[in-house]
């Protein structure tokens, strides 16, 4: 005889993992993908590509992955400096892995924006440096 229903009368009665970061290994320098990363690395660069991919360009991606960092180019910087924060924060904070963003240090050079934060992910802090063109 085969059950027609299943009950579940508690959540402990079964074990869930965390999902396995071991994911392929992007060499930045030079645009190859070599081995395996997992854990902190992963997160690195995950990060590295939610940061520089912008949001809503690519079909591929879903609407949440990404970040809309072009109709900052030409703002005034006490408009760029709190909103990238925010745009930062929010593009970030897709990522179940991550649990908060802070630390904000921000300089400026001419037409860029230097910016330093830290990301508190599951596997440890990480500290992350981007540069923006406005």
């Amino acid at each position: 005889m085969i059950p027609k229903t299943l009950l579940l009368n508690n959540k402990d009665d079964f074990e869930f993992e965390n999902p396995s970061t071991n994911t392929f290994k992007f060499h930045i320098e030079d645009d190859t993908i070599i081995g395996f990363t997992d854990e902190t690395e992963a997160m690195k660069q995950a990060i590295y590509l939610i940061l520089n991919t912008e949001r809503y360009k690519y079909l591929i991606y879903s609407w949440n992955y990404g970040i809309e960092l072009l109709d900052l180019f030409g703002e005034p910087l006490p408009y760029v400096i709190p909103e990238l924060e925010r745009r930062i924060t929010e593009a970030l904070m897709q990522d179940d892995r991550i649990k908060s963003v802070d630390n904000f240090n921000f300089a400026h050079k001419r037409n860029k924006v230097f910016c330093e934060f830290t990301v508190h992910t599951v596997f440890g802090d990480i500290r992350i440096e981007k540069e923006v063109i406005i």
